[in-house]
């Protein structure tokens, strides 16, 4: 094995502030740049409780529920779905904004929207209907997840979406071409200007990686297909592992896994906090507007845990992910969503009643696909398989 070097300790206890003691550089609520509609402020919730309450409430978000972490669905009871991981991640990002005096609830209610717009079978579905909307614009998560809410969610009579504030839909717009960029106006600006999003938005997305790299360590064990003795080549699990050992010493392998992982996700979250307090402090900004103007993201890792957080990562790439088991169902999925896609396109009247009312005669083709893309990724896997059942098997009732 190589040389393991210690990681940083920490023992500081920040506390999390109340709202009157938010950071200058904080995401304010009474300064939001507002909604895409103006309307009538509340006396008993600030503009981004409303945005967290209405994603919560949201179809898509009760959907996350049957659609897959890593593991589909119904291979197990226990594996994360994309719910139980936005969940996580929210805690995290809680506990991140928190100690560094940012705003909680709008990096809650951007960790509970970030996944909103992933196709049913994780990156694998992801992967085959952008392949089959290659000629029609493609497709991207997160710029599906801020469609969701801003235009599919029908809950409103004044409004289609969710009609979230500007910063909410900033942070869930993690990543966008230029030319997407071009049709989203302010939304889009930062992507072809290079400035940054609010320190929620950044730190939102750091909370999502801790969440699935370490919750992809549990269930790839529970799963079988990586082992405790595999990842003792990671030198961050390694080190745990051996400190977990020396303390309790015959613990069983279970509570061994999830001492680890506590201590990893601790490790990762402190020094995020504290190596992102620095660089905070360094360029001392007066208000939001400054760290949206600076250079770079002031969020991250500092440099040494940085390394041991990649070193994670690429064990779980090559050992999980692309584990012949995980290859054979992503593949299996990619064909369910290819199938689906072409069956629709070729015949829209064979779509249901819903996503078939919003052709008419007069829709181009780049059209039809964006309205056949969006009701797939609305599926869940199981939904997706039974409609692939339903379409494609001749025994079986439409």
């Amino acid at each position: 094995m190589p040389k393991q070097t210690s990681l940083p300790r920490y023992g500081t206890t920040v506390n999390s502030p109340t709202a009157p003691d938010l950071a200058p550089y904080a995401a304010h609520s009474s300064r939001s740049k507002g909604r895409l509609r103006a309307e009538p402020i509340t006396g008993y919730r600030n503009e981004f409780q409303r945005d967290r309450d209405r994603i919560i409430h949201s179809a898509a978000f009760r959907r996350l529920e049957y659609k897959t972490q890593v593991f589909v669905n119904h291979e197990g009871d226990l594996f994360r779905t994309r719910l139980t991981h936005s969940l996580e991640v929210a805690q995290i990002a809680r506990t991140i904004s928190g100690a560094l005096g940012l705003n909680q609830t709008l990096a809650e209610a951007i960790s509970l929207a970030h996944d909103l717009g992933h196709t049913p079978f994780g990156h694998a579905g992801q992967d085959a209907l952008n392949h089959c909307m290659r000629d029609y614009g493609g497709f991207e998560h997160n710029l599906q997840s801020l469609r969701v809410v801003d235009q599919l969610e029908e809950k409103y009579a004044e409004f289609d979406g969710l009609n979230l504030t500007f910063e909410t839909r900033e942070g869930i717009l993690k990543h966008c071409s230029k030319k997407n960029a071009r049709t989203l106006g302010e939304l889009g600006q930062r992507f072809l200007d290079r400035t940054q999003p609010s320190l929620e938005a950044q730190l939102a997305n750091y909370a999502d990686e801790i969440a699935y790299n370490n919750h992809d360590v549990d269930d790839g064990v529970r799963s079988g297909l990586i082992t405790l003795e595999q990842l003792e080549s990671v030198p961050m699990f390694a080190q745990f592992a051996a400190e977990v050992r020396e303390r309790y010493p015959g613990l069983p392998d279970k509570r061994l896994r999830h001492e680890v992982i506590r201590r990893m996700i601790n490790l990762l979250v402190t020094d995020l906090i504290h190596a992102s307090a620095a660089r905070i402090a360094e360029l001392n900004p007066r208000d939001i507007e400054d760290v949206r103007a600076h250079a770079s993201a002031l969020i991250g890792f500092s440099d040494e845990v940085s390394i041991a957080n990649r070193a994670l990562k690429t064990f779980l790439n090559d050992n999980l992910y692309r584990h012949y088991r995980v290859l054979r169902m992503s593949s299996k999925a990619e064909r369910v969503i290819s199938n689906l896609f072409s069956a629709f396109m070729d015949n829209p009247k064979i779509l249901p009643d819903e996503p078939r009312a919003k052709l008419n005669t007069d829709t181009a083709l780049d059209g039809r696909a964006r309205i056949i893309a969006d009701y797939i990724a609305g599926m869940t896997d199981r939904f997706a398989i039974a409609e692939h059942e339903r379409l494609f098997n001749p025994l079986k009732l439409g």
